[in-house]
């Protein structure tokens, strides 16, 4: 997206620059919310409203203050036009929080000349967020002999080597897993047995780390670019194991590949401090948005939790 990886929530009509998204405020009490990947730099905000900014303003004086309540004016991460128009750069959940701007102009009486000075604020509620970190839930089932079958689970823990194996390369691994046999009844074939199998595909293997100290400021994006190759890889895997039936064996193995029972699930996760809330962060309801004060997330779960005893006063809480 332009400007940075902002993703604002504007009333409609908001202004859109040459080369950035340039967010309208909407006053003081309604407020606007603009979501901002991490470690990129916020759309820019304007001191004005869509009405007023298609007007001559005259004499106008911007003062922007941030979420530490201090002026704006100077700081190094930010850059602040002449126009009024700020831009945060290089975003931090600790920059998360209420930026409001003061617009003071003059309006000139035509036919006095008398004048008055007028004063107007805008809120904008500017969110840290990250991409949700993807993960897939793998179910595939196996025809076998018989549920006490020894070699059952043997064949389980080499189809783990196999599938792992398969996606080694691209830091992801398979984890979760597990078997159950069960007895089905199949129409005109009678009772089989069958294992049903289910693993999850994680993109943190051992080494992936070293892959986002590569490209810190989007490792979600390519991890999720590569689980989502190793699930692909893996679905290939199973797909060709019925043609290998079809083609490949005189004789059916006694444990064999069940046609057409290969499923995935999507999984998402977010990182520690942040979670996801449709009701809350509606515009950005797929994003892992910067819990609020008050509010923490310990783990990889996609939940900002209260704390109990409100403590927290920051952005971004990992613990109370």
């Amino acid at each position: 997206m332009a400007g940075g990886g902002g993703r604002p929530r504007s009333p409609p009509g908001g202004l859109l620059g040459a080369v950035a998204v340039v967010v309208t405020g909407l006053g003081a009490l309604a407020g606007v919310s603009v979501y901002v990947k991490v470690f990129t730099n916020s759309p820019f905000l304007v001191c004005m409203d869509l009405a007023r900014s298609q007007e001559d303003v005259i004499d106008p004086k911007y003062l922007w203050i941030g979420p530490d309540g201090k002026n704006l004016e100077g700081r190094m991460y930010v850059n602040l036009a002449e126009t009024g128009k700020l831009m945060v750069m290089g975003f931090k959940e600790s920059m998360s929080g209420a930026y409001t701007c003061t617009l003071s102009h003059k309006i000139i009486e035509t036919t006095t000349q008398e004048e008055r000075e007028m004063f107007e604020a805008y809120k904008f509620m500017v969110y840290a967020y990250r991409e949700a970190d993807h993960a897939y839930r793998v179910f595939v089932r196996f025809a076998t002999k018989e549920c006490q079958l020894a070699a059952n689970g043997q064949f389980f823990e080499e189809l783990k080597k196999i599938v792992n194996n398969i996606i080694s390369d691209l830091t992801c691994h398979i984890v979760e897993s597990s078997y159950k046999c069960h007895s089905v009844k199949i129409p005109k074939q009678g009772l089989l047995h069958e294992l049903f199998v289910s693993f999850q595909v994680n993109p943190f293997a051992p080494g992936w780390e070293e892959v986002c100290h590569q490209v810190p400021y989007d490792c979600e994006d390519v991890t999720n670019t590569r689980v989502q190759e190793a699930r692909d890889r893996i679905g290939e895997f199973f797909n060709k194991q019925t043609y290998a039936l079809k083609h490949e064996f005189q004789t059916v193995p006694t444990i064999h590949y069940v046609d057409n029972s290969f499923s995935v699930t999507h999984i998402d996760s977010c990182r520690p401090g942040f979670g996801k809330n449709d009701l809350t962060h509606k515009t950005c309801a797929s994003c892992c948005v910067v819990c609020d004060p008050g509010t923490y997330s310990p783990n990889n779960g996609v939940t900002c939790q209260i704390c109990t005893r409100p403590r927290v006063k920051e952005y971004g809480a990992r613990s109370c």
